[in-house]
């Protein structure tokens, strides 16, 4: 499955605690889901330039083979048709993954840069951080909170979050004013020591795990969405980008 006429997206987060600030200017707006934005926003937040955001343009394996290898996460933009999509989290205390955080409705469309630290601090063997960057300090200062205090610790970090609406005026698209104009969200998926594959979604309790013993991360996740199509549980509209070595 290929996707054909990608559009690029403006993506908030979807859930219960949206419905409280459609009225009020956003805190954290939308990113577009270009994945040059993302590469940008990361490096300028301390990510290595070793490491790349890129699109996959679809599922079979002709489009996944020109990833770049080596692919140590996937962030995938989705429409929600339910919430149930049979892949519950593990609570917010599991320690499948070493890192996951909450979304909470103050970070209102901050889904974008939610799922890409959940990418990259998972797999901080592999990506080194600019020292006393944004990235590092974020990480200095959440390494022994949970879930819901790494939140709050971002929802009140300053130059994380200037940083953040300098990047989400950026794009080809309009920024939206009202969470009625954005109806996608922000998942990402990585591989844990164990080889498993896991879902991060701030807005779900805890890391879900997708499949046990997954050989191959972007097949793994091509798979889990395809069950998620032919179930109706998201629609057509969604895009796939990957956290890869930069060739």
């Amino acid at each position: 499955r290929e996707f054909p006429n990608k559009k690029l997206l403006r993506v908030n987060m979807e859930g219960a605690d949206q419905t409280e600030i459609e009225d009020k200017e956003y805190q954290w707006p939308p990113l577009e889901s270009d994945p040059q934005i993302f590469t940008d926003y990361l490096t300028n937040l301390g990510m290595s330039s070793e490491w790349h955001v890129c699109e996959i343009f679809g599922m079979d394996d002709d489009c996944l083979s020109f990833v770049p290898k080596p692919c140590i996460g996937v962030i995938v933009t989705f429409n929600r048709n339910t919430r149930d999509d049979g892949k519950p989290g593990l609570g917010d205390d599991s320690q499948i993954v070493p890192f996951y955080m909450k979304q909470t409705g103050t970070l209102d469309n901050a889904c974008g840069i939610v799922a890409s630290l959940h990418a990259i601090l998972n797999n901080q063997s592999e990506i080194d951080l600019l020292e006393n960057s944004i990235l590092d300090r974020f990480v200095i200062g959440t390494k022994e909170l949970t879930p819901a205090e790494r939140s709050t610790f971002l929802e009140e970090f300053k130059d994380f979050k200037e940083q953040h609406k300098k990047e989400a005026s950026k794009g080809q698209t309009e920024v939206p004013t009202s969470s009625k104009k954005v109806n996608h969200h922000f998942v990402a998926f990585v591989l844990n020591s164990d080889n498993h594959l896991i879902e991060l979604d701030g807005t779900k309790d805890g890391p879900a795990l997708i499949e046990e013993n997954c050989e191959d991360l972007l097949k793994g996740v091509s798979k889990e969405l395809q069950r998620r199509l032919a179930e109706n549980i998201i629609t057509e509209s969604l895009s796939m980008m990957a956290l890869a070595k930069t060739p």
